[in-house]
């Protein structure tokens, strides 16, 4: 069981926003190919430059993946991801804590209704029974409480199954082919696609891509928003965020180049 703090009480040996040496700062990032390797874990130098820079601004992570994946992700033994950022984002931000208390949350099925869901999903399942890849494994759609995830080849797929699956879809264009029949076939529930990580690609109502997650921030008075992101593309699942102008952009190729950046921008001044 989480231990949560109150909305505004910041934990023993965290500093509040004001006391920081930049105040008015947030740092938010990406998850895969951002601060960690795709569903795998950050280094420990990862981790312990996320420590040090929490200590000179705000910090925040927003993924599109469930809470699970992420803290799976990012924990370090003996500390609780959800007190290790100030702002913790699952499903682009549609789970949400702060300080390690849960704030309010989103439906994708309240949204779009259970008929309209059922026959998406309808849709989806007979679909991917016609489409060819080099294999197949289990979980090929995947619920979260504010999208789906779809994934041709299966989320259980192993790491070198995924890479495979990933340097096949660059020449087939299996996920941007079946998100355009999605697109024409469901244009009535004004729904988003986004293509991010190796192997699937995500489901939600328009609006609810990673910016979702600027609402829980807006009114804390930062002046400036970093975001950093690999996928920043049109089409990729950071690009929305990256390009909003509320936030300042920084696109990385991959950990370790958000690493460089870190240093370059905060860290080495220390």
């Amino acid at each position: 069981m989480v231990e949560t703090t109150p909305a505004n009480v910041f934990p023993p040996g965290i500093k509040p926003f004001a006391e920081r040496k930049y105040p008015g700062v947030i740092c938010m990032f990406d998850v895969d190919d951002t601060l960690t390797p795709p569903r795998q874990k950050g280094t420990p130098e990862m981790i312990a430059a996320l420590r040090e820079l929490r200590d000179l601004v705000a910090t925040a992570f927003v993924g599109g993946s469930n809470l699970e994946k992420i803290t799976g992700q990012l924990h370090v033994e003996g500390q609780e991801v959800l007190n290790s950022f100030d702002y913790c984002f699952a499903e682009n931000g549609l789970i949400a804590y702060k300080l390690g208390r849960e704030l309010d949350s989103a439906s994708f099925i309240k949204y779009v209704g259970e008929e309209n869901y059922k026959t998406l999903v309808n849709f989806i399942l007979k679909y991917l029974s016609e489409v060819d890849c080099p294999v197949k494994r289990g979980t090929f759609i995947e619920f979260r409480n504010g999208m789906i995830n779809i994934s041709p080849v299966g989320r259980n797929a192993s790491q070198p199954e995924r890479e495979a699956f990933q340097e096949y879809d660059k020449i087939h264009n299996i996920r941007p082919k079946m998100v355009e029949a999605l697109r024409e076939k469901f244009a009535h529930l004004n729904l988003t696609y986004s293509i991010g990580g190796q192997i699937s690609f995500d489901v939600f109502p328009t609006g609810w891509d990673k910016t979702y997650c600027l609402r829980h921030v807006e009114d804390e008075g930062f002046k400036e928003i970093h975001f950093f992101g690999d996928k920043t593309y049109k089409g990729g699942n950071d690009y929305e965020i990256y390009t909003d102008p509320r936030t300042i952009g920084h696109s990385v190729k991959n950990p370790a180049d958000t690493l460089k950046q870190l240093h370059e921008l905060f860290l080495s001044k220390e």
